[in-house]
């Protein structure tokens, strides 16, 4: 294996496991943000019980945090979309410049050899 590789593949290792760890926070900033913002909410109904303040705050965070995760989720998927969407541009382009060079290539092989006929001592 090259060295080229093996960094290629560290990096890729590494950048899995940043992505990992900013998954976690990104989650963990979302359920804090959803208990804080049931807490406010449950806070401005002064007439709620204890109990019924706490099954509020349950209730409003589950959901807040089922919102949180759809919008993830549909997020991953958009991304997964526009990857495999730039990823088939990009080889449509690739091959594109391949044949664009590969053209000139022959036409200057054409011009070289047609010069070289008609300049022949």
């Amino acid at each position: 294996m090259s060295a080229q590789r093996r960094r290629r593949q560290y990096e890729y290792g590494n950048s899995a496991g940043v992505a990992q760890i900013e998954g976690y926070l990104i989650c963990q900033a979302a359920l804090h943000t959803a208990r804080r913002e049931a807490e406010i909410f449950a806070d401005r109904l002064d007439w709620l019980t204890s109990a019924q303040r706490a099954e509020v705050i349950r209730h409003y965070r589950a959901r807040r945090t089922a919102i949180a995760h759809e919008s993830i989720e549909a997020t991953a998927a958009r991304c997964t979309e526009l990857r495999a969407e730039y990823t088939a541009r990009y080889e449509l382009l690739r091959r594109r410049l391949w044949c664009a060079c590969a053209t000139v290539t022959l036409i200057l092989a054409a011009v070289l050899i047609s010069i070289a006929i008609v300049f022949r001592p």
